[in-house]
C-alpha cells in the first residue's frame, strides 16, 4: 500500500504543530476523573527521556499495540491518528476506535504524521520509530514532538536485523509497565491501574484453567515460504510459560527466526498456533491460507499437528508483546481445553 500523501507542506504542518504545543501547554484540560497536574513528568524510555510538560491533546499511535492501550486508557477524543495494523480492534474498543482517524494501514510517512499536528507520538516497536520505518526519533526530537516506545521492544532485546533476538525474555511485567507509563504520561494513572489489576486477573484464571505441561508447541506468524516461527523468549513465550507448555523452538533467542518447513516438522509439534492476519503483505497471512497450506504441503502434512488437525487460531496482535497477549494466553487456554490436551 502506498504511503499517506501529506495535506499540506512540512512546513506548514510544523508550524501548525508549533501552534498547537503553545496552545496545548497553556490551556489544556485534563481529562475528568484523570490524576493530571500541570507539573511535568519524565519517563526513561528505551535509553531516551519522554517527557510532557502537559497531558498531551492530540496523540498519534503509529502502531496496533499502543492504539488500544490509549483506547483502553480513554484517550479517543486526545488521539489525532492511528497506523499500522496486523488485525480487527478488540471488539471491547471498536467504538472508541472508530473516532479516532487512521492514518495508514501500514506505516506512514513522517510528513502525514506531522500533518495530524500532534504533541504525543507512540509506537510498539523500535523499528517503527527507527530507519526504515516512519522516522527516527530524533527526527520528531527535532520538531518538539516527544515520542514513546514500548519497554518490550527494547527492554532485555538487541537488533541483530530482522525482530531482533532477546537477552531477556519478555514478561508481562513490561507490558503493564507501558500501560503504567503511558497512563502516567498522559494523565490517566488511575485508569491504569484499572486496565492492569484486570489484566493481571484474567491472566491468572486463564493459566489456572489448564495444565498443559509437557504439550508442545509451534506458534506460526506469517510467510508460507519462509516462515516466520516464534524463538522463546517473545510474546509467546510469555503464553508458553503460563501454561506449562514446551516451544519446540526454545532453543533460539531470535523472537521471530525464518525456519525451513523440513526442520520444522522435524520437531514434530503436538499443537500449531496459527497466526490470523488480516494484513496482506507476505504469503500465509490468513489462517485459512496457512492450514491450507499444511495439509497440502507434503512436508507439513506429515507433522502429528497437521493429521489431527491440532490448529488454534490466534490473532497477531496476540503474538507480539502487548495488552492482546494476556488474550492470547486465555484465546491458547481455551484452545488447548478444547482439543483435550489440558488436565
Amino acid at each position: 500500500m502506498s504511503r499517506a500523501v501529506p495535506h499540506r507542506s512540512l512546513i506548514g504542518a510544523t508550524a501548525l504543530f508549533a501552534s498547537a504545543v503553545v496552545l496545548a501547554g497553556c490551556g489544556a484540560e485534563p481529562e475528568p476523573g484523570s490524576t493530571s497536574s500541570a507539573e511535568s513528568v519524565t519517563v526513561e524510555n528505551c535509553g531516551e527521556h519522554a517527557t510532557l510538560d502537559a497531558p498531551p491533546q492530540r496523540i498519534v499511535s503509529l502502531n496496533q499495540g499502543t492504539t488500544e492501550v490509549l483506547l483502553s486508557l480513554g484517550l479517543a477524543d486526545r488521539m489525532a491518528g492511528t497506523a499500522t495494523w496486523t488485525d480487527p480492534i478488540l471488539g471491547s474498543l471498536k467504538t472508541e476506535n472508530e473516532r479516532v482517524k487512521r492514518i495508514s494501514d501500514n506505516w506512514p510517512s513522517f510528513e502525514s504524521v506531522l500533518a495530524e499536528e500532534p504533541d504525543f507520538v507512540t509506537a510498539s516497536f523500535t523499528s517503527t520509530l527507527g530507519k526504515g520505518g516512519t522516522a527516527p526519533r530524533e527526527r520528531f526530537d527535532e520538531m518538539g514532538v516527544p515520542t514513546y516506545v514500548a519497554p518490550s521492544d527494547c527492554e532485555g532485546k538487541k537488533a541483530t536485523g530482522g525482530d531482533g533476538s532477546r537477552t531477556e525474555p519478555v514478561t508481562l511485567d513490561l507490558i503493564y509497565r507501558e500501560i503504567s507509563e503511558l497512563g502516567r504520561l498522559t494523565g490517566t494513572t488511575d485508569r491504569a491501574d484499572t486496565v492492569i489489576a484486570d489484566l493481571k486477573k484474567r491472566a491468572r484464571k486463564a493459566a489456572d484453567s489448564v495444565n498443559a505441561n509437557g504439550t508442545s508447541v509451534l506458534y506460526w506468524f506469517s510467510d508460507a515460504e519462509s516462515p516466520y516461527i516464534a524463538g522463546c523468549c517473545g510474546a509467546p513465550g510469555v503464553i508458553t510459560e503460563a501454561l506449562g507448555l514446551e516451544n519446540v523452538f526454545d532453543d533460539t533467542t531470535d523472537e521471530w527466526p525464518q525456519i525451513n518447513w523440513e526442520v520444522a516438522a522435524s520437531r514434530n509439534p503436538q499443537v500449531l498456533v496459527i497466526g490470523d492476519l488480516t494484513r496482506d503483505i507476505q504469503s500465509g497471512e490468513s489462517a485459512e491460507g496457512k492450514i491450507e497450506f499444511l495439509e497440502s504441503n507434503p512436508v507439513t502434512r506429515e507433522m502429528d499437528a497437521v493429521k489431527n488437525k491440532r490448529y488454534i487460531i490466534a490473532t497477531g496482535a496476540e503474538m507480539n508483546p502487548s495488552l492482546r497477549t494476556v488474550y492470547g494466553i486465555e484465546n491458547v487456554a481455551d484452545g488447548l481445553k478444547r482439543l483435550g490436551l489440558g488436565h
